[in-house]
């Protein structure tokens, strides 16, 4: 089989670049476009938007683009695979289907993938022996179950692939893997079979590549004076053989950069032990994969191996865990850096004086130890700093101490050290803290489902 599949990522997170998948569907020839909209923030902040609209919960940015595109759609046959539907894929769904009616186009199918919200099913699964202990300190979920915001099973690519074997157009998913969105269109248009972990790992990381858009082709990198055009950056694309390899390209006359070294940098991002990355569809040895540099923004991809995946599927979860308060204030030459660490003290002193409960007071100060978080010596106390910005963050269980001190923040403009600016923001407010609880659960306790309308 000589076929290529040309997949292209159009959005590596919830807020990307608005044009890249508009630039993917009509710079260039492509099969699939991909967009990852997920986090394991994004869940808990989706499902608080659905707890105030039940027609929300998921990436609303994606009807916009599914707007702009969908004549592309259907004139090219490009189909569409996102994880938009977040908390809440049907109503995705509904407004995608809404304006495939209002553009008056006809033969376009879109897929529901879902099941991977477990939320409302916390109290069954304990009954029936899943304790969904944290894999960090091995607490059961039951300890904060009552302060649960989500929780969410990471599916992997085989929903997709049946969506697709209906004929799908556009799927949309809940939970499910970055790199399953990638995988899917491969085992369908392949017809890979799922035991030949091999190229079901190199598929895996063709998604790994994709997932977190631009980063694989320039934005991030290191030696990011090499790259051409950041304001034209383009989006990647891998073109994938039926044997599994693969190339990491761009579009031609877009921005950015692809080398070895920009796919390098991407391919160790967030992936833990390179031997085992452990997905729902296997477990893929990074150690094994070969680069070459094919020519110009083309990287060759070969060699990857793999093992059988787990029996366990990956569960997300987000809770309820206190109130933080952030706050920033500017001092002034001479003396800057003295002043801004005498106003950090100060209002320690003061939270201290009013007996607030505050579990956790940083102040850093931004010019200085913003990134490094170094302590402040004698000696960096008496260099001449033009400003420094001082930012004082609190955390603490109750929302009326943490504004409590929130209100200490604006008086010390007239209360302390002078030459203060930069307060125009206005007193700060407390926000809740959202704590992500990682936990594994048996597969056999939970299934995709899937809906093609």
């Amino acid at each position: 089989m000589n076929k290529t599949i040309r997949i292209a990522s159009g959005q590596g997170f919830w807020g990307d670049l608005p044009k890249a998948p508009i630039d993917q569907v009509r710079k260039g020839p492509i099969d699939y476009l991909v967009l990852d909209y997920l986090a394991e923030v994004t869940m808990s902040i989706l499902q608080k938007q659905k707890m105030r609209n039940k027609e929300h919960g998921y990436a609303r940015d994606f009807v916009d683009v599914i707007k702009e595109i969908l004549p592309d759609i259907s004139e090219k046959g490009i189909k569409v695979i996102a994880n938009a539907g977040g908390i809440n894929p049907d109503s995705c769904k509904d407004r995608i289907l809404e304006e495939i009616e209002r553009q008056g186009l006809s033969g376009l199918k879109v897929a529901v993938v879902d099941g991977d919200n477990i939320l409302d099913d916390i109290d069954k699964l304990i009954d029936e022996g899943h304790p969904l202990k944290n894999m960090d300190t091995s607490e059961p979920i039951s300890t904060v179950k009552d302060q649960l915001l989500s929780a969410n099973v990471y599916f992997g690519c085989r929903p997709i692939v049946k969506a697709l074997q209906q004929e799908a157009d556009i799927v949309i998913t809940g939970r499910v893997t970055d790199t399953a969105l990638t995988l899917g269109p491969l085992v369908h248009e392949f017809g890979w079979d799922f035991d030949d972990y091999d190229k079901i790992s190199a598929g895996t990381i063709a998604g790994h590549f994709l997932e977190c858009g631009a980063q694989v082709t320039g934005g991030n990198y290191t030696d990011w004076e090499r790259v051409d055009r950041f304001a034209d950056i383009g989006f990647p694309i891998v073109e994938v053989k039926a044997d599994g390899n693969f190339y990491v390209t761009k579009h031609e006359n877009t921005g950015g950069l692809v080398n070895e070294e920009t796919v390098k940098e991407q391919l160790i991002y967030e992936i833990g032990d390179p031997k085992e990355y452990i997905t729902p569809d296997c477990i893929a040895d990074f150690t094994s994969i070969q680069l070459s540099q094919e020519g110009p923004n083309r990287v060759y991809v070969y060699g990857i191996e793999g093992r059988e995946f787990t029996p366990t599927y990956k569960v997300s979860a987000s809770y309820k865990d206190g109130y933080r308060l952030f706050s920033t204030l500017v001092y002034s030459w001479p003396k800057a850096l003295k002043k801004a660490k005498a106003g950090g003290e100060i209002l320690r002193e003061r939270a201290e004086a009013l007996g607030l409960e505050l579990e956790d007071f940083r102040v850093e100060y931004l010019g200085v130890n913003g990134c490094s978080e170094e302590p402040v010596t004698d000696e960096m106390l008496e260099k001449d700093y033009d400003e420094v910005q001082m930012r004082v963050g609190v955390a603490g269980p109750d929302k009326e101490d943490v504004n409590r001190f929130g209100k200490e923040v604006v008086p010390l403009i007239l209360t302390g050290p002078g030459g203060v600016t930069g307060y125009a923001g206005g007193r700060p407010k407390a926000s809740e803290v959202i704590a992500y609880w990682p936990a594994l659960l048996d597969k056999q306790a939970v299934a995709p489902r899937v809906r093609v309308y």
